[in-house]
C-alpha cells in the first residue's frame, strides 16, 4: 500500500494548477445515462473517484473513451460518454459500495428506463449519511420506491415519472442533485424548494440545460424544471476544484508561503476566502485564478461549517491543521457531520493541541509540529496530515493515501512544484 512521504519547514512559492472538481464531476458522469447522445466533459480530473464511477457506467452500458490521462503530464482529461442502449438498470454491490456518489445513478437511470435498482452505498466513514432524502424527493416527483436485501428499487409507473413538488427538510446536496436529474425528463413540472445551492449543483444545471433542459431559478433554493421529452448530448467542461484550490491556499498559510491557484474560481469560494483572509493571509486576485500568501503570523479563527453558502465541511480538516500554527486558540464546530474529527488523533500524534468536545473542537497554538507517522482516515483528512507534513519538523509518513487518491488530483508533482518535499512511497 503506497503511502506519501515529506519533509517538513519548507516555504512553498510559486504556481499550482487547480484541477476539475471532484463533487462535481461525480454528478456529471451520471448524466450519461439521460440521453443516447455523445456527452463529452472536459477538465475531468484524474483520480480514484472520477475511475471508479467511470467503471460503473460501463457496467450499466455506458461506453467511455478517455483523452489527456497521462498521469504526469499536463494535458487536461477529456471523457466521452455513450450509453445508446442501457445494458442493465441494477447498480451492483461490487460496484456501489467503493463510494457513496454511485446512489446517482438512481435518478437519472430511473427518468430515462422508468425503473433502477441500486445497492445502498459506502463511501468515507465520516458518519451517518442516509439516503431517505433522496427517496422521498423521488417518491414526491412519482415514483414508488422499495428498499430490500440493501438495495433501493425505485420505479416510474407507466413508464415515466410524473413530476411534483418537494421542499427539502435539511439541505442535501446528493438528494437535489438525483432529483434534478430525474425531473428533467419527468411528464410536467417538479419543483424543488430549499434546494442546495451549492455551485456543483449550479455546474450540474448547467450541463442540464446544454443537454435540453428545462431549469428555471439556477444558483437559488427554489428550483423549477419543466421536464422534456429527451435530452442530446454535449460538450461541456466541469468547473474547477475550489476544495483543492482551498487545500493549496492553506498549504500557503501553514508554511508561510506564497501559491498562485492558477484556474480557480474565486467567486465559488467566498467562504474559504474569507476565513482565509481573517486568519491573515493575503488575496490578490490574477488574471487565472487568485494568489494567496501568508507573510505574517496567522490570527485563529472560530469557524462552524454550514451549507454553502456557508463554510464548507470539507474544508474544516485543512483549516483545523493550518490553525495549530496560529497564534491563540480557534474554535471549530462541525454542524454537517458527526463523526468528521477523525484527523484529530493524528495530528496530536505531530505535537498537535487540540480537544474535541462533541461536533466543537479547539485548536491551541501556535504548536511545534514534528514528523511522524501517520494514519489517513478519509479524504478530507488525509489532507490535513499533509498540511500538517509540510510544516513539521523533520519526516512524516502518511499512510492510507488511496484516500488522497480519490480527491487530490497528482497531489506530489503539484506541492513539488512550489518547492515541497514530498515522494510517494509504493509498497514492496
Amino acid at each position: 500500500m503506497d503511502s506519501i512521504r515529506i519533509t517538513g519547514g519548507k516555504r512553498l512559492e510559486g504556481k499550482i494548477p487547480i484541477s476539475g472538481a471532484k463533487n462535481s464531476a461525480l454528478t456529471l458522469l451520471p448524466c450519461a445515462l439521460l440521453t443516447a447522445g455523445k456527452l463529452t466533459l472536459g477538465n475531468l480530473p484524474r483520480l480514484a473517484d472520477v475511475d471508479s464511477f467511470g467503471h460503473l457506467l460501463n457496467e450499466l452500458g455506458v461506453s467511455t473513451k478517455v483523452s489527456g490521462a497521462k498521469r504526469g503530464g499536463g494535458a487536461k482529461r477529456r471523457m466521452t460518454l455513450q450509453a445508446d442502449e442501457i445494458a442493465s438498470t441494477v447498480a451492483p454491490y461490487d460496484m456501489v459500495r467503493k463510494m457513496r456518489a454511485s446512489i446517482l445513478v438512481l435518478g437519472p437511470m430511473l427518468a430515462r428506463m422508468g425503473e433502477s435498482t441500486v445497492s445502498l452505498p459506502g463511501g468515507c466513514a465520516i458518519g451517518d449519511r442516509p439516503i431517505d432524502l433522496h427517496l422521498k424527493a423521488l417518491e414526491a416527483i412519482g415514483a414508488e420506491i422499495e428498499l430490500a436485501a440493501g438495495y433501493v428499487k425505485a420505479v416510474a409507473p407507466g413508464g415515466r415519472l410524473s413530476g411534483g413538488d418537494f421542499s427539502f427538510p435539511v439541505v442535501s446536496v446528493g438528494a437535489t442533485e438525483n432529483a434534478l436529474m430525474a425531473a428533467v425528463l419527468a411528464k410536467g413540472r417538479s419543483e424543488l424548494f430549499n434546494a442546495a445551492r451549492e455551485p456543483e449543483i449550479g455546474d450540474l444545471c448547467n450541463l442540464l440545460v446544454a443537454m435540453g433542459a428545462r431549469i428555471a431559478g439556477i444558483g437559488s433554493a427554489h428550483l423549477v424544471i419543466d421536464g422534456v421529452e429527451g435530452l442530446d448530448g454535449c460538450d461541456y467542461d466541469v468547473m474547477p476544484d475550489r476544495i483543492e484550490a482551498g487545500s493549496y491556499a492553506c498549504a500557503a498559510g501553514i508554511t508561510g508561503g506564497s501559491i498562485e491557484l492558477a484556474g480557480a474560481r474565486p467567486e465559488d469560494m467566498l467562504a474559504i476566502t474569507n476565513g482565509l483572509a481573517a486568519a491573515g493571509l493575503m488575496i490578490e486576485m490574477t488574471g487565472d485564478g487568485m494568489r494567496v500568501t501568508a507573510d505574517k503570523p496567522l490570527r485563529p479563527l472560530a469557524i462552524s461549517t454550514a451549507p454553502f453558502p456557508g463554510f464548507p465541511t470539507d474544508m474544516q480538516a485543512q483549516f483545523m491543521a493550518m490553525l495549530t500554527v496560529a497564534e491563540g486558540q480557534s474554535f471549530l464546530e462541525e454542524t454537517i457531520f458527526e463523526n468528521r474529527y477523525m484527523h484529530v488523533p493524528e495530528l496530536r500524534r505531530m505535537g498537535a493541541e487540540i480537544e474535541v468536545h462533541g461536533r466543537s473542537a479547539i485548536v491551541k497554538g501556535p504548536s511545534r509540529l514534528t514528523g511522524a507517522q501517520v494514519m489517513a482516515t478519509d479524504l478530507r483528512a488525509s489532507m490535513s496530515l499533509i498540511l500538517a507534513g509540510l510544516a513539521a519538523e523533520g519526516e512524516t509518513e502518511v499512510m492510507r493515501v488511496y484516500h488522497l487518491d480519490r480527491g487530490y488530483e497528482r497531489l506530489e508533482d503539484k506541492l513539488s512544484a512550489v518547492g515541497a518535499t514530498i515522494e510517494r512511497v509504493s509498497a514492496g
